[in-house]
């Protein structure tokens, strides 16, 4: 009884959130109770802004809503892996505004009220963010308020809500370049140089010194004399600490087995397009046949002279020369075989200005379209960037008004303002047959990895023993970020990074499978946590800095020593066994003094006239100089004065925010996407 009564104080609460737990689990629908538990975890956190966390469904809503607004905006959908990083980056950055940036603009007195917010969106002040989007040009390509009025209307009764999520995201970009404004306003008003100060800045950039120097190299080699203690080495490490933060990384060593193709394998390939050849060559319906027995489809493109480049060298020199109906014989390419028969020709324009408006559900050009349509903006159309249906005003007459029917964004009412000039392009069908490793293959490359996997048994010491038994090239990588993506020549391998980050340091994984023809077999050498590197890892560096530091004082004192009491640059050149330099427009702004030691420039600046100066040290040579004569130009002016502070103002504004993030911001996007 006493232990129980021990268990039950000591361990009062602990049991009775279990008991709640449980009981929870007889009344709660376990979905419920699940999604409790996820939103609760901060492993499925997507990042972490000023204490407030991203959940990964919370995030996930931002993304969607940002790829729709990239699809309206672009008219296509984000693809390729720069695209969709692109739109990731652009809603976590709206995350870092919103609860970051903005909340420090509050906090430093900064507002954007609700007539502010009117005037910015609809008033008299509008907004840049506004003015400069392209759905609200007039005829004359400037902002129009009637368009943008047209299109706040048109969004109130939108029953798709895009055109509403579009208007949202519009107020919401304006209010947040407002703070931007306001808070980059505190750093440029308060950066004043009075006119002393331009003046001298001229001045200083204006005088320009001719010198002659004598240099002594430090060099590398072992010195006995020197020592540096370990209680050195740690003080700089203490001292310069802020140098060694670092992120999370791991170590791992790994061995890929990339899966491709056999010699059987090629000449399968080979054997199946010359099986279908003689019906490639006689087909009158090509996109069905292709569907049907090509690895490519058929392509509504035009192409111009040598674009074909791009699928294979052969294949373009073929189809520049060949006339309609001409067909190919076999081309062999690096993963495939192809055939190619030119199917139309005719001279078209690489690209077209059009004005395009929504035509919604009228049927006749009345005068209220046809105003609508000339007051629109001009875009350039290409046949890769243009609204899904207008493929056929590359060839409407310039001028001519016609209804389109797009499958986005249905009736439009469209005219070819301008073309660029015409050139002969061919439409053409590509048979291939890529070169495909079978299921053989599949499975040798997959016992090979499947027999060092089996031999680590899940230990690092065990994955070595096995990758050098089976002489397999083990392959290391000593930084893997949580970002990391790219392990040799594989990329996409996010599974490889995932698996090294939620594992323990001396296991081995079982078979990691990328892009299914890749198989990985990796072993976590080591874990650094983020923080700082530890100085057992920098202390070797550290020493040779310090070394290097202690070297060029010593030889400095030499060099003061040997030159005591010496008062022409000859003698001093003679003492140390060197010659003299000389050396015309010395000046920090000058280009042709970029080839100097930062360390003589700098000595040169603030040295009299004619005067031997130095030693001056650096880590890798010991100078001593002589200041000839200045001379004062007026290459540089108060124009130049000016650009320069801009050019500073424009780097304060673009770190507000990276310095705000420093230890407020984390980003942990890279774990799920």
């Amino acid at each position: 009884m006493a232990v129980l009564e021990k268990i039950r104080v000591k361990f009062g609460v602990a049991i009775t959130v279990i008991i709640a737990i449980a009981l929870l689990s007889f009344i709660v629908d376990p979905s419920t109770l699940s999604s409790v538990m996820y939103s609760l975890s901060s492993k499925y956190d997507v990042g972490n802004i000023d204490g407030k966390r991203i959940d990964y469904q919370r995030f996930q809503q931002d993304l969607d809503k940002y790829t729709a607004l990239n699809e309206m905006i672009t008219g296509s959908t984000p693809s390729s892996d720069e695209q969709q990083q692109a739109v990731r980056d652009a809603a976590w950055q709206s995350l870092v505004d919103e609860y970051l940036f903005v909340k420090n603009c509050k906090a430093a007195g900064l507002y954007v009220g609700k007539d502010e917010k009117i005037d910015l969106t609809t008033g008299t002040n509008i907004s840049p963010v506004i003015a400069n989007d392209p759905n609200f040009a007039g005829e004359n390509g400037q902002f129009s308020v009637d368009r943008l009025v047209e299109f706040v209307q048109q969004a109130s009764s939108d029953e798709s809500g895009r055109l509403a999520m579009y208007w949202d995201y519009l107020q919401k970009s304006v209010v947040t370049a407002a703070y931007y404004d306001k808070y980059a306003s505190l750093f440029t008003k308060s950066n004043i140089d009075n006119t002393l100060m331009t003046q001298r800045q001229i001045e200083e950039n204006n005088t320009t010194a001719k010198i002659e120097y004598v240099m002594v190299p430090v060099g590398y080699a072992v010195d006995s004399t020197i020592e540096v203690t370990t209680k050195e080495i740690a003080k700089y490490y203490e001292d310069h600490k802020k140098n060694y933060a670092c992120k999370a990384s791991r170590s791992i060593d790994y061995v890929v087995f990339e899966v491709t193709p056999s010699a059987d394998d090629v000449a399968a390939a080979n054997d199946k397009i010359a099986a279908c050849y003689d019906e490639f060559v006689a087909s009158d319906n090509m996109k069905s046949f292709l569907l049907r027995n090509s690895d490519r489809k058929l392509e509504n493109y035009w192409y111009g002279k040598s674009e074909l480049n791009s699928v294979d060298r052969k294949i373009a020199e073929f189809v520049d020369k060949a006339k309609v109906g001409a067909v190919s014989p076999v081309i062999a390419g690096d993963d495939a075989f192809y055939a190619v028969k030119v199917l139309a020709a005719k001279k078209m324009p690489d690209n077209i200005e059009v004005k395009v408006i929504m035509a919604g559900d009228k049927t006749q050009i009345d005068d209220e379209l046809s105003k609508e349509l000339e007051a629109a903006q001009t875009m350039t159309m290409t046949q890769t960037q243009m609204i899904p249906g207008c493929e056929l005003l590359f060839d409407a007459k310039i001028g001519k008004t016609q209804f389109i029917d797009s499958p986005q964004y249905g009736k439009l009412l469209a005219k070819v303002v301008s073309k660029s000039e015409l050139n002969e392009k061919k439409q053409v069908a590509i048979l291939a047959k890529n070169h495909v490793a079978s299921k053989e293959t599949y499975n040798k490359y997959y016992s090979q990895a499947n027999a060092l996997a089996v031999r680590a048994e899940g230990n690092y010491e065990k994955f070595k023993e096995a990758a050098d038994s089976l002489r397999l090239y083990v392959q290391s990588y000593s930084n893997v970020l949580e970002s990391t993506r790219t392990f040799g020549t594989v990329d996409g391998a996010a599974e490889v990074t995932r698996w090294a980050f939620e594992n323990k340091k001396g296991a081995a994984s079982n078979i990691i499978t990328v892009n299914n023809n890749a198989f990985f077999v990796v072993a976590l050498k080591d874990i650094q946590k983020e923080g700082y590197t530890p100085l057992s890892e920098v202390s070797a560096g550290i020493r040779m800095m310090l070394l290097q530091e202690k070297l060029a004082q010593k030889k400095a004192d030499e060099v003061a020593a040997s030159i005591s009491g010496l008062t022409t640059m000859s003698a001093v050149a003679e003492a140390l066994g060197t010659e003299v330099t000389t050396k015309e427009g010395v000046a920090f702004a000058s280009a042709g003094s970029q080839s100097l030691d930062f360390a003589l420039l700098g000595a040169v600046a603030s040295a009299p006239e004619n005067t031997i100066s130095g030693p001056v040290k650096s880590s890798y040579a010991v100078y001593v100089f002589n200041v000839l004569s200045r001379e004062v130009g007026s290459f540089y002016n108060e124009d130049d004065a000016n650009a320069f502070e801009a050019q500073k103002t424009q780097y304060y504004t673009q770190m507000i925010v990276p310095t705000m993030s420093e230890g407020k911001v984390t980003d942990n996007r890279a774990r799920f996407f």
